[in-house]
């Protein structure tokens, strides 16, 4: 077998209605458009599998090469859960204008409607214009029917909870939490592989056909969390030269790497593939016998899970996130 390497995919990239032109300006994506709102990174969802693009498996999908490789790619624990489904999904957004206000489902409801995964996931802020704010949760405790009758008399504003939100905000996003990201707002988002979401109210908004978007109102229903959390944000304090945990749970864990020097890593603890999102500044990551791989600003790549030992070399100062499966 060849020696395993630090892996890189194409963006798959697409438009929204509510994109702009940050992932071109700020994160150096490829796209001629302003209206881009969503980079996928890694995606192992049907219809859009990320497409390897540095050294020998150039040309192949995740799913290929999951299924050549196996637990040497995604590691054994992860493989014999999941098979040869990629269990994250991995993106940057681009909130140019507010996204529709949605839930997503739980395992346990996503698997009998749709017999799919839920959606659990997390936001780290990259960047944000002066007053930006995004939706997390309710702000007070609701019931169902509270909830409807603010939906249909349209003042569902009056029981969202809004967060002002800068650069390095961290939120997590359990599966039943109601969300919406705010304008001017550019983030990484990690989460379980689904791409099933639950669209409750969209400003009144028109396609570009003219057409209001579809609400699932009555399948939302079943999947919000009504109750009211005192805390929505994560509070965090990021050590220069170590990996903060900024997200924990049992589909992902994420750590903020903020270094000026070279940081070991040994990987022998976990029986996961890592993934890198490149956040500032460009990283060589040095692996087996002296070889390495850079990574810059705007760029993700995937370290198999059988490669435990790499050094992250970074040119000036550099910042990622770092995710695994526990």
């Amino acid at each position: 077998m060849n020696t395993f390497y630090p892996i890189k995919f194409q963006p798959i990239l697409k438009d929204k209605i509510w994109g702009g032109s940050r992932l071109k300006n700020i994160l150096n994506k490829a796209t001629g458009s302003d209206k881009c709102g969503e980079s996928w990174e890694i995606s192992a969802v049907q219809g859009n599998l990320s497409i390897v693009k540095n050294g020998y498996l150039t040309g192949n999908n995740l799913q290929e090469i999951i299924e050549v490789y196996m637990g040497d790619l995604v590691g054994d624990k992860i493989y014999s859960l999941y098979g040869i489904e990629f269990p994250l999904l991995i993106k940057f957004i681009d909130a140019n204008d507010i996204l529709s206000v949605q839930v997503h489902p739980d395992d346990e409801l996503a698997k009998m409607r749709h017999n799919a995964y839920g959606k659990t996931e997390m936001w780290y802020v990259v960047e944000a214009e002066k007053d930006a704010e995004l939706i997390s949760g309710f702000n007070r405790e609701l019931d169902r029917e509270t909830y409807l009758r603010h939906l249909q008399s349209k003042t569902l504003k009056e029981i969202l909870n809004y967060e002002k939100v800068r650069k390095g905000d961290v939120f997590f996003t359990p599966a039943g939490r109601v969300h919406a990201v705010g304008a001017g707002i550019l983030l990484a988002e990690i989460q379980q592989t689904s791409d099933i979401t639950y669209r409750i109210y969209d400003w009144d908004r028109l396609d570009d056909k003219g057409y209001p978007r579809e609400m699932h109102t009555e399948l939302a229903l079943d999947a919000l969390d009504f109750k009211y959390y005192d805390k929505y944000r994560t509070d965090y304090e990021a050590v220069m030269n170590l990996t903060t945990i900024i997200a924990d749970c049992k589909y992902f864990t994420t750590g903020l790497l903020l270094f000026d020097q070279p940081v070991e890593k040994d990987y022998n603890f976990i029986d996961s593939f890592v993934i890198y999102m490149c956040l500032e500044g460009r990283i060589n990551i040095f692996y087996g016998n002296n070889m390495s791989e850079e990574i810059t600003k705007g760029e993700s790549v995937l370290i198999p899970a059988s490669l435990k030992n790499i050094t992250l070399v970074p040119a000036g100062q550099a910042k990622t996130l770092e995710v695994y499966v526990k």
